[in-house]
């Protein structure tokens, strides 16, 4: 029997849940990409080209897909003239299935990795996308520390996720099609349906893209942010000072 899963997303002080979430996601690789699509009704393609222009420049260097899961902004990178990338997942089984999708001859470094703790020597990245992965990181913090310390001067991490909605009936919507939709039909597709009552129960914990932008600046990044359409994702860009700039 798996052990039972947790209902929100781990935060500072939940480390000891990271074993229980990368079992869950070991479990959804074979079909996850299928729910990511139906879920989304094909809308996360669309949020991930978004991810992309908002690397701008950057994309055309040496990147890294952080939380890469099965690596759809990796091969979206590569199409975008990345020159290397780096696709590292605390998850193999969810690397594997992304891997058998890349191209014959890519350069990308692919390893199982913690986002807390990243395998990347100081200030060597000129860009960072992670897509819908770090409200699954327990402190969450050391991850967007971790951005900071490998990004060169001038170097942009872009975070797609679903943030909590600042207004208050944005917040029910989102709530509602969290607790009655995606655990019934994330169910459905892959078998599992505890691992979306937990996916569900994530984004509902999460923060705002304002407090992420702030988590971003007390790094040191200058941040900003928007909403994609329709506003249901959001991006949240922080770009590491060229040199004596404000935050």
């Amino acid at each position: 029997m798996s052990p039972e899963l947790p209902v929100a997303a781990p935060k500072a002080g939940d480390a000891d849940r990271a074993p229980e979430v990368r079992q869950m996601f070991e479990r959804l690789a074979p079909r996850y990409d299928l729910a990511n699509r139906v879920l989304s009704l094909g809308l996360d393609q669309l949020w991930r080209r978004s991810a992309i222009k908002a690397l701008g420049p950057n994309v055309r260097g040496e990147v890294i897909d952080l939380c890469a899961g099965t690596m759809d902004l990796t091969r979206m990178m590569l199409a975008a003239g990345a020159t290397k990338v780096h696709a590292l997942d605390f998850s193999p089984s969810m690397l594997a299935a992304g891997a058998t999708k890349l191209p014959p001859g890519a350069n990308v470094r692919v390893e199982t990795a913690d986002a807390r703790e990243l395998p990347i020597e100081d200030h060597s990245i000129d860009g960072i996308l992670c897509g819908f992965g770090l409200r699954n990181v327990p402190e969450v913090h050391k991850a967007v520390a971790e951005c900071a310390r490998v990004l060169k001067p001038g170097g942009r991490v872009v975070v797609l996720d679903f943030f909590q909605p600042e207004s208050a009936p944005s917040r029910v919507v989102q709530a509602s099609y969290n607790k009655l939709i995606v655990p019934v039909v994330g169910g459905l597709i892959t078998g599992f349906g505890d691992a979306y009552r937990y996916l569900a129960g994530s984004i509902d914990a999460f923060c705002t893209r304002k407090e992420f932008e702030e988590l971003m600046r007390n790094e040191g990044l200058i941040a900003r942010s928007w909403d994609v359409f329709p506003p249901v994702a959001s991006i949240v860009v922080g770009e590491a000072p060229r040199g004596g700039g404000d935050v």
